[in-house]
Order: structure tokens, then C-alpha cells, then sequence
């Protein structure tokens, strides 16, 4: 995405802010519920997407079909959004898919904070990411764009209703049920760190032979702090096969301290 796209997603961004401010959780749920389906509408309709942002066009007249389109169907507030981003600059038509995408991500948060769950929303999205990554199968399925919608959305009320906030459940029904999930434990790993990010610290996803104390990760997350020069929250999953030591990962920085990546680099070094 470069950088009139990322211009144009902070002037959306800026505008929902002020659309939801002081909104309550079930308004705010439902806009993310109104802007998902305008999100999933503009990526199987190729020619209303190009249509919508299409430099040739004046702002003020692909606005104009934002209106004829979503107008009497939607909420003003949720009209009021995609006009906004329609009326922005787009380096390529799916850009402007993925920023209502992310307007409706960030509009359920916004639903989490409202309900006080942000931090159990957050925890929850990062259970869940374990959980598909441990399941190959599972995985496979969610990961793939020509699974049936219908079969997908099926599976996630099974293992997700009346198990995890509803906020989480619907963070979660969206984003692996659009056409291009990619990697599902990855597109998760993505929404865990947005709430996140909106609690003010970024996330340092831990692997470890052995539960941490509260004691040892007050420490690990100190450290990382002082490296990092910010809050940084502590994700942990227990694998026995690491052996020993931890494995961190902030972002795109892997630090392998495991007993098990020594051995292997030892290992390497005497074939060699």
C-alpha cells in the first residue's frame, strides 16, 4: 500500500473516530456488522469497486454513488463512512476494500472498549490463533478462498458461539470468512494485535517449554520495554519442544533462545 492509499486510510480512520465517539456497544456493533457487508459486497463486485475509486471521477460524484447504492439500506453513520473513503484517493480499487474492512475491524473494537472487554477480546483472538495453528486441519480449511462461505461461517459458530465475547465472535465470523483470508492464524495474529495496539502497547508473542511465573514475565516484560522503548504486552504458549529458554517475536524480530536452537546450531556446526 503506498503512500496515498495510507493517507487516505488515515483520513477514514479519523473520520470514524469522531462518527463513534461516545457510541454505545450495540451501535457500534452494528456499524461493524454495516461495514463488513459493504466491505464483502466491494470485493465481489469488481466494477463498483473500480467505480468507487476511480481517480477520473470527481470525489463529490463517486460519493453521489455511494449515496444511490447504500442510501435507505444502511445506517447515515455507515453511509456517511464509505462515502468518506470514497471520496479519497486509492493507488488500486482493493485498497479501498480493505480500508471498509478495517474501518468495520476498528468499529468492533470500538464495540469492546464500550463493553469493557478489550483486553478479554484481545485474549481471546490470541487463544483462538493458537488453537488454529495447533490444528492443521482446522487450519487448512479456514485458510482456504474456495471453501463455501457458508461451510466456513458454519464451522466458526460451532466452535465460537456462546464461548467468546461477542465482539470476538464477530471480529472473527468477518475476517476468516472474506474471499482472501490468506493465512487464517496469521489474518488472527493480526486482530490480536490490533487490540493490541489499542491498549496502548505492543504484543511480544512467547514460546516456552514451561509456564511462566507472573513473576518471570513482569520481567521478560521489562526488559522488553527498556529494549523496545514501549509498552510491551506478553503473549505465552507453552511448547515442550523447544526444551528449554524461550523463543520471542515482536513484530518481525525473532529472538530463538530455546535449548532447542542451540542444539540444532551446535549440531550444525559439528557436520560441518
Amino acid at each position: 500500500m503506498d503512500a496515498s492509499s495510507r493517507a487516505a486510510i488515515a483520513v477514514s480512520r479519523e473520520r470514524l473516530a469522531a462518527t463513534t465517539r461516545g457510541a454505545a456497544g450495540p451501535g457500534l456493533m452494528a456499524l461493524a456488522d454495516e461495514l463488513f457487508a459493504v466491505a464483502r459486497l466491494l470485493e465481489g463486485q469488481l466494477s463498483l469497486r473500480r467505480a468507487l475509486s476511480d481517480a477520473s471521477v470527481k470525489p463529490v460524484d463517486r460519493a453521489g454513488l455511494v449515496r444511490s447504492i447504500f442510501g435507505g439500506k444502511v445506517s447515515a453513520a455507515t453511509v456517511d463512512l464509505v462515502e468518506t473513503v470514497a471520496r479519497q484517493r486509492w493507488s488500486r480499487p482493493l485498497d479501498l476494500v480493505e480500508a471498509v474492512e478495517l474501518l468495520a475491524t476498528e468499529a468492533g473494537l470500538d464495540a469492546a472498549e464500550a463493553r469493557g472487554e478489550l483486553e478479554g477480546v484481545e485474549d481471546e483472538l490470541f487463544r483462538f490463533g493458537r488453537i488454529v495453528g495447533g490444528d492443521p486441519g482446522l487450519s487448512r480449511i479456514l485458510s482456504d478462498d474456495r471453501a463455501p462461505v457458508a461451510g466456513k461461517t458454519a464451522l466458526l459458530d460451532r466452535l465460537l458461539s456462546g464461548r467468546v465475547s461477542p465482539v470476538t465472535e464477530q471480529l472473527l465470523r468477518n475476517s476468516l470468512t472474506v474471499r482472501h483470508v490468506g493465512n487464517a492464524e496469521n489474518r488472527i495474529e493480526r486482530l490480536s494485535a490490533s487490540a493490541s495496539a489499542r491498549r496502548g502497547r505492543s504484543v511480544a508473542y512467547v514460546t516456552s517449554a514451561a509456564p511462566l511465573t507472573s513473576a518471570q514475565e513482569q520481567r521478560l516484560q521489562d526488559v522488553l520495554g527498556r529494549i523496545y522503548g514501549r509498552t510491551i504486552g506478553l503473549q505465552v504458549t507453552v511448547d515442550p519442544a523447544v526444551l528449554g529458554g524461550l523463543v520471542v517475536r515482536v513484530g518481525d524480530e525473532v529472538v530463538d533462545g530455546s535449548v532447542a536452537n542451540r542444539l540444532e546450531v551446535a549440531s550444525r556446526r559439528l557436520a560441518g
